[in-house]
């Protein structure tokens, strides 16, 4: 089954799992949070307001070496989008891929995830940590800050005032 196909699959439609595919074509499933859910809001939010020349994706299909992988969030500049349009998944990976830690994965998963996405062409790897704290990553090091996305805050924070 290709990715297509699995998106495709009425069985997956009302899944309450994040779905990703290993290097063998296997499918993974991850349990979903409402929490996770509102931190994808959030980056979104913020990503509209300070990404320039681009926008942002939930849920962003990218086929790596070791299957397609789902950023929980991704911000391609007009570029990218332009040349990959509606591709699913994309065949490279948009400038900026976010992941949300959740109790179902770990740090560890996520460095993984990280050299993987930069395999395929990200300029920058950011981890949102259950409490909001950003960490931005770069090919070749941790970052204090973005430097794609200019003032993008090192934590973000619920709030539903």
């Amino acid at each position: 089954m290709n990715w297509q196909a699995i998106c495709e699959n009425k069985i997956f439609k009302d899944i309450q799992y994040k779905v990703e595919t290993n290097k063998w074509g296997k499918i993974e499933l991850s349990p979903a949070s409402n929490e996770q859910g509102i931190y994808q809001a959030i980056l979104i939010e913020w990503l509209v307001k300070l990404g320039e020349n681009g926008r942002p994706i939930s849920e962003c299909g990218i086929q790596t070496a070791q299957g397609v992988k789902v950023a929980d969030v991704a911000w391609g500049s007009y570029a990218f989008f332009g040349k990959n349009k509606r591709q699913n998944p994309y065949q490279e990976s948009p400038e900026v891929v976010i992941e949300i830690l959740s109790p179902s994965n770990t740090r560890q998963e996520m460095l993984e995830k990280k050299e993987l996405y930069f395999a395929r062409g990200a300029k920058e790897f950011w981890v949102c940590d259950s409490g909001g704290d950003m960490t931005f990553f770069n090919n070749s090091q941790a970052l204090g800050e973005s430097i794609l996305i200019k003032d993008f805050p090192k934590k973000v924070e619920i709030d539903f005032a």
